[in-house]
């Protein structure tokens, strides 16, 4: 079965915006794994400006599930994650100024600094993942690296699919299918929600987590947060 990860970055910007702790982060992560959440991500960005470094530590010992950071392996990035040491790191090509992810890397242009950052993470025991555009010439790149998975950058799809375009899963298809070829795991997010989720699970073949977050949380403020938690992993079953 495919596995839920909640992003929970949003609940730290709802936190940042009124200063103090309200929403407790650590307690929210806390809350989704009991309601049966799989896994917990966080996607911490150089200015802070939603999920700290400090949460980051905070979290460690609350999440018994599978605990996931995100970020651009930058010096301050690595060596949070090495000092952690979550259960998996996703290595995602943000700018300093992106509001969010917007693309995944060139696995095969920047496969020399990718080699060195997996092998520090596979080292030290952490499970690597990289953000990938659904492009079969990045998952022949990504093998080449050594990484253990990639993360398909889904938000293409995502918005064709609002569109009435379900010819729009054909390449993450066919980016899965190669995967399961070349023995990478696969995991995708961005943008996925529960009008599109169930379909783009059942034609990836071998998808083995999904990370939502936005959609998610978006979700909960009507329907309810466990309810919601519930709902998402209806669907991956």
């Amino acid at each position: 079965m495919t596995k839920l990860s909640v992003n929970i970055n949003k609940i730290a910007t709802l936190r940042n915006s009124r200063g103090g702790d309200l929403p407790n982060v650590v307690q929210f992560a806390k809350d989704v794994q009991r309601f049966g959440a799989e896994g917990v991500t966080i996607h911490p960005r150089p200015d802070e400006r939603h999920i700290r470094y400090q949460d980051a530590y905070d979290l460690k010992p609350e999440v018994y599930t599978e605990y996931n950071i995100e970020g651009n392996p930058i010096p301050k990035f690595i060596d949070m994650v090495l000092a952690i040491k979550p259960t998996q790191v996703t290595l995602v090509p943000d700018s300093v100024d992106a509001i969010t992810s917007n693309a995944g890397w060139d696995t095969i242009k920047h496969k020399g600094f990718l080699v060195e950052v997996i092998k520090e993470f596979q080292a030290n025991g952490i499970r690597t993942s990289i953000f990938v555009d659904p492009d079969l010439n990045q998952m022949e790149g990504a093998k080449a690296t050594g990484t253990d998975r990639i993360e398909l950058y889904t938000e293409a799809f995502a918005h064709q699919y609002s569109l009435g375009n379900h010819d729009a899963i054909k390449p993450y298809t066919a980016c899965a299918e190669l995967c399961n070829t070349l023995g990478l795991g696969i995991n995708a997010g961005h943008d996925l929600s529960l009008d599109n989720l169930k379909f783009f699970k059942e034609n990836i073949p071998g998808l083995l987590e999904v990370s939502i977050g936005h959609a998610l949380i978006s979700e909960s403020l009507y329907l309810g947060v466990e309810n919601v938690i519930q709902m998402y992993l209806q669907r991956l079953k």
